[in-house]
């Protein structure tokens, strides 16, 4: 079975929500949906894909923004992120309003936190669930091995870092998170990111400024 991924560009921010499918048994989840729940809805039924969960790698308002209706459009549960991420997923709605947003934010209640170490599936799509702090003190991230693939949310971009002057940021820390939990995973490992394109690990362990 193929593993794929359909990129949804949602909210203001351009944010990267993903659906993770198989192309064979049309299984799917939906990674980070921050708004713009009509959108990532056409696109689900564009694909013909049968969503099993929604997963959330951090609390930020345009990474989980949609996520309640979402839930409630689709029937499936929230899964993630770290419980860490509590506080920012239950002030979504403050959110918006600081950064002057209308529409549809609520604030977003988890079925399931994650831990370090646990394994996520959809069909036979297995992904390592890595608690990644520094963007966001409950950000995780999610890693198919097999597929040599990562989903780094708002840790990692190409030539970039995420940012650590929100509530919750440590500089230091997100960048010994890079160093000691996410290059480590090997050079070839592609990964997709919360914003822009995505890259592999080794083209930014060579040429990113920030990890220099």
């Amino acid at each position: 079975m193929t593993l794929a991924a359909e990129i949804v560009p949602v909210t203001p921010f351009q944010q990267n929500c993903c659906i993770f499918y198989d192309t064979e048994d049309k299984s799917a989840v939906v990674v980070d949906p921050g708004g713009d729940v009509e959108r990532i809805e056409e696109a689900v039924k564009r694909l013909g894909v049968a969503v099993e969960a929604i997963w959330i790698t951090h609390g930020h308002i345009d990474h989980a923004g949609g996520a309640m209706d979402l839930k409630e459009a689709l029937g499936v549960p929230i899964v993630g992120p770290h419980r860490a991420d509590a506080m920012l997923l239950d002030r979504l709605e403050d959110q918006a309003r600081m950064f002057g947003l209308t529409g549809a934010v609520r604030n977003c209640v988890p079925d399931r936190w994650l831990e370090e170490g646990e394994i996520l599936s959809f069909g036979t799509h297995r992904f390592e669930v890595i608690h990644a702090p520094g963007h966001a003190p409950g950000h995780v991230v999610f890693f198919n091995r097999d597929a040599q693939f990562l989903h780094a949310g708002d840790v990692l971009f190409s030539g970039s870092i995420g940012r650590t002057d929100l509530p919750g940021g440590d500089h230091a820390q997100l960048l010994d998170t890079i160093r000691r939990k996410i290059l480590p995973l090997g050079d070839e490992i592609g990964f997709i990111c919360g914003h822009g394109p995505g890259s592999r690990l080794g083209v930014e362990r060579r040429t990113n400024p920030f990890l220099r």
